[in-house]
Order: C-alpha cells, then structure tokens, then sequence
C-alpha cells in the first residue's frame, strides 16, 4: 500500500488534455516525509510504518523523543505518526518518501482534519430548514420539539441538536491523482480535501 504525509494547499483549477477544466487540490510533500520506525508481524504482531513529517525544532524536543530519533538514526521531526499497513516490505528506516509513489490515475483516500467551526446551531450543524417567519412565529431557527413527553422522559441519543461542529478526523474516498510533479514535490488530487491550507493530510493508495 502506498502511503504519504503532505500539507494541503489551497484549491485550485488546472486543464486537462481534453481542455476540460478541473478542480485540484494540491497537496505539497517535498521531501519532508521520512520512515522513522517499522513495525513487523513477526516482532510486532502487526504492519504498520511510524512515519515523520517536517522538521523539528531541537530546543522543543524531549530527551525520550530525542533517544528515539537517535535509536532510529533519523534526524527528528515535527510529525511522528503511525500508518497500519498491509505490509512493509518495500519500505526501509531512514527512507524519505516521494509523490513519485503515485501516478496520474491513481485512485486514493485523503484523511485529514476538518475545519473547526465552534458551537453552531442545527440549521447550520445538521442544515435543518427554518421555522415559519410570518403571522407572529419566532421560532425561526430554534430547535423545537427533541422528543416524547413523559415517556421516555428523556432526550434519546443522537439527536440532530446544536453543538461542536467540525475539528474531526475525516477519510474522503476515492480520490483521483490528476497530476504528479517530482521535481517540486507536489501531488494534484481531484476534488476538495478536508481541513485549511497548511494543515497536515495521510493520502493513502486504495487497495
């Protein structure tokens, strides 16, 4: 499975070779992406890849992430995240991954960290219509009834109610790669991308 770390940038629109205009993101990786630490079925129980992204500042680092690094032989990083794989060969410590992993035509999953809104109403939490706004109603955005009365006596879970709304850990499937450039490090996926320019995004390989 082919996995990297990137920084989504901003949205934007490229031509294909047909003159059909396409929406991308571009998600900018560089040569930021190291393997720090494999994890093995034999000696683990499991396949999975600790990857870093980005540089660390040194005065921040703690003497046990400090030992870790050193152990792994990789200079450290800002980043330290660990990707479940099907498995790890192919993959060595110290290794600084590409967007040449992928090609034009490759389908992937991009996880990514929503933008985070705050507390907000239903109409704009869970896009419930609004209540009448004429003959004397002012119930225009409200909740309104949450449920029986005595029984249950209670309101059930689940329901659509005001609260937090975004700031969550989203996969978005089956994604196109529309454009890879080697030579800048930059990968253009088809479609939008969860979370702001600038905050960090795993784009997997599906299967």
């Amino acid at each position: 499975m082919k996995v990297i770390f990137g920084l989504r940038g901003t949205m934007t629109q490229i031509f294909d070779e047909q003159g059909h205009v396409v929406p991308v993101t571009p998600i900018e990786v560089g040569n930021d992406c190291v393997v720090v630490a494999k994890r093995t079925r034999k000696n683990n129980g499991y396949d999975a890849l600790q990857l870093g992204f980005g540089e660390a500042n040194l005065k921040r680092l703690n003497k046990p992430m400090e030992g870790y690094f050193k152990h792994s032989g990789v200079e450290p990083t800002r980043v330290l995240h660990e990707v479940r794989m099907d498995s790890t060969e192919g993959y060595e410590v110290g290794q600084h991954l590409g967007v040449d992993l992928f090609k034009p035509g490759d389908v992937v999953h991009v996880v990514g960290q929503t933008k985070g809104r705050g507390f907000a109403g239903g109409m704009k939490r869970w896009g419930w219509h609004s209540g009448p706004r004429t003959h004397g109603s002012m119930s225009h955005r409200r909740v309104g009834s949450t449920g029986a009365g005595s029984s249950p006596g209670h309101v059930l879970k689940g329901r659509h109610l005001p609260g937090q709304y975004g700031n969550e850990r989203v996969t978005i499937k089956n994604l196109q790669v529309v454009r890879v450039e080697p030579e800048k490090g930059v990968l253009f996926i088809k479609g939008a991308v969860p979370g702001y320019h600038g905050r960090l995004v795993l784009v997997k390989g599906r299967g």
